[in-house]
Parts: structure tokens; sequence; C-alpha cells
């Protein structure tokens, strides 16, 4: 049996107060996305969640602990994202697949604001070392998503055995991040999009020659 929420004094939730805990959970995501957490304030999460103090305190005792549940939140809603598209991923047409996604998702807002996840960490790791390593095992997973695509490309023969899916994982994190970056101060997604063609290219260096020359393109992403 699943375990019931509970506020942070230990009290099982009824269904109103989880409504409230994840409106409230809702709005401090989103400002502490667009505004950043140091930016943001519990009275500024109230009013935006519509909710009272006394309602805010009986979730969130102090910022802390919300920032921890916003971090999760993130963390799962963009790892979630990553799964369904990088789960089939076995192909170079699912890399680039993957990389139109994430760009025109980005696309939306013309760069602004950063990764959900990496804008967190650029506030948070320099200042809480629990919250940074937090944010390194969802990263660590996130890059893990790719580098199980990338096994999976070397499985079909797309990617040959000497390739490092670990470490081209990584080169292909460290393009989406940087990209995300860059987006966000060019106002502009082109050089998220460069980033990601060029990490990808550096992939394909290690494509496995088909029989006629060719490199095989075996199965893609979201099929």
């Amino acid at each position: 049996m699943a375990e019931q929420a509970r506020d942070q004094n230990g009290s099982r939730l009824t269904e109103r107060g989880r409504a409230t805990r994840e409106r409230i959970l809702r709005a401090a995501r989103d400002m502490m996305y667009v505004k950043g957490i140091a930016a943001t304030t519990l009275d500024d999460v109230r009013a935006a969640s519509g909710t009272s103090k006394s309602q805010l305190y009986r979730h969130y005792p102090d910022k802390d602990a919300l920032v921890r549940d916003v971090v999760e939140l993130q963390a799962a809603e963009v790892l979630e994202r990553h799964h369904q598209l990088l789960r089939r991923l076995n192909s170079f047409r699912g890399l680039e697949r993957w990389r139109d996604v994430v760009v025109e998702r980005n696309a939306l807002q013309n760069g602004a604001y950063g990764c959900p996840l990496g804008s967190l960490a650029s506030e948070l790791a320099d200042q809480d070392e629990e919250a940074r390593k937090v944010i390194a095992r969802h990263f660590a997973t996130w890059e893990g998503l790719l580098e199980a695509g990338l096994v999976r490309m070397q499985d079909s023969g797309v990617l040959r055995p000497d390739a490092n899916a670990k470490e081209l994982a990584t080169g292909l994190m460290a393009a989406l991040q940087g990209g995300y970056l860059l987006a966000q101060t060019a106002q502009d997604v082109q050089p998220m999009r460069i980033a990601l063609d060029m990490a990808i290219a550096h992939v394909r260096t290690y494509a496995a020659p088909a029989e006629d020359g060719r490199v095989p393109e075996v199965g893609a992403l979201g099929r």
C-alpha cells in the first residue's frame, strides 16, 4: 500500500490538503524557473498560489523545504519527458529527433530561462551541498538515458564496438546544457541547435560502416 502524503509535521494530508500543497509547489516551481530561487520569496509563492500564510507554513515552514520539493518536481518532470523521448533511441535519426524536440520546446520561449533543472543547479550547487548532490544524481540519471540509447545503437550495429557510450553521453549532455545557456543569453535557440549538431556529428565519427560502406540506420526514436 502506497504511503500516504503527510505535511511537514507528519500529519496525514486530506485530499484538499494534497491539492493545496500541489498548488503551492507548482506555483513555486514556475516562479523559481522564471525569477530564480533567490528572487522568489515565500510571500510571492503564497500570493501566486492563492493560499494563506497558515496554509503555506503548514506545508512548507521554510524556503529550504520548498526548494527541495521544487528540485524533485522539476527533476521528475524533466526525466520523464526525456525518458519518453529516449527510451527507444537506437539510431542517428533518433538522436536528431531528440535534438529537434528539445530545441523546438526551448524555442517556445526564445531560449529564455534555460534548462529547468540546470537553472536550479546554477543557483544551488555552490550554496547547498546536499542540493548539489541531489541534482548531480538527477543529471546522472538523465545522462544515463542517453548512454542507454547509445548502447542500443552499438547493439544494433549502428555504432562501432569501440565507441565509449558513457563519454559520448557526457558530451551530448554538455552540449545540451551549454546550448541552453547560450540560447538563454542570446534569446535565440540557434546556438543550442549548433551545439547539439556538433555533438551528434562527433557521435557519427563512431558510426559502424555497412558492407556497402554506408552508415546503417536501424530503427528510429518513438516509432
